[in-house]
């Protein structure tokens, strides 16, 4: 069985924020940037952490934490899957749980029962909604390999990955045994999304 403690702990950060209108690595949630407060909650069980950024020309992520492994992508905007494989390929250790930067209940003890998961899997990525949840999974470093093969052949869709290396799918009944109300899996893409979250940690304006 895969601890924790073995593993490391990489989130992207390099995405448009579109529909949100502003970066969200920088929305306030309890008095810091959203980026911190994932971060922290990720250093109470991952030792290593690295940061995949937008390219440096476009500025550095702004977190004030010691000891992350920041790297930038080549060029903006170049979509997860490319992400993805820098941040693997950035590790010291060999597996990690990857995250987006847009989790804002994110809870590293559902990240590291996900990785007790991994046994002989090159991947565990869960299933929410019937939909896969490649931004909230574990990898093996060797499955930038895979992802390297596709993005070379223009691929950049995250679930393409998934279906490229050998990766245990965990449905909804197995994961509420781990989180119930599933809530480390809600991520913010519009303020409304960023109201209810600031809702559901209890932090909403009265």
């Amino acid at each position: 069985m895969q601890s924790a403690n073995e593993a490391a702990a990489i989130v992207l950060v390099g995405g448009r924020s579109s529909r949100m209108g502003q970066p969200k690595a920088e929305l306030d949630f309890g008095g810091m940037p959203l980026l911190t407060r994932i971060v922290v909650e990720l250093k109470r069980r991952f030792d290593e952490i690295v940061i995949v950024a937008a390219p440096a020309s476009e500025g550095q992520p702004r977190i004030e934490i010691p000891g992350l492994k920041i790297v930038h992508d080549e060029t903006a905007f170049a979509g997860p899957l490319d992400a993805l494989r820098r941040g693997l390929n950035a590790l010291e250790h060999t597996v990690a749980f990857v995250c987006s930067c847009d989790l804002p209940l994110l809870n590293s003890d559902v990240a590291a029962e996900l990785v007790a998961m991994l046994n002989e899997f090159d991947a565990v990525i869960p299933e929410v909604g019937g939909k896969l949840q490649p931004l909230h999974a574990v990898y093996r470093k060797r499955c930038a390999n895979a992802i390297e093969s596709l993005a070379a052949s223009g691929e950049k869709r995250l679930t393409a990955g998934a279906n490229a290396i050998n990766a245990r799918k965990v449905g909804e009944e197995e994961l509420r045994t781990i989180d119930p109300q599933l809530r480390s899996f809600f991520n913010v893409n519009t303020p409304e999304d960023y109201k209810h979250a600031l809702k559901l940690a209890g932090l909403a304006s009265s």
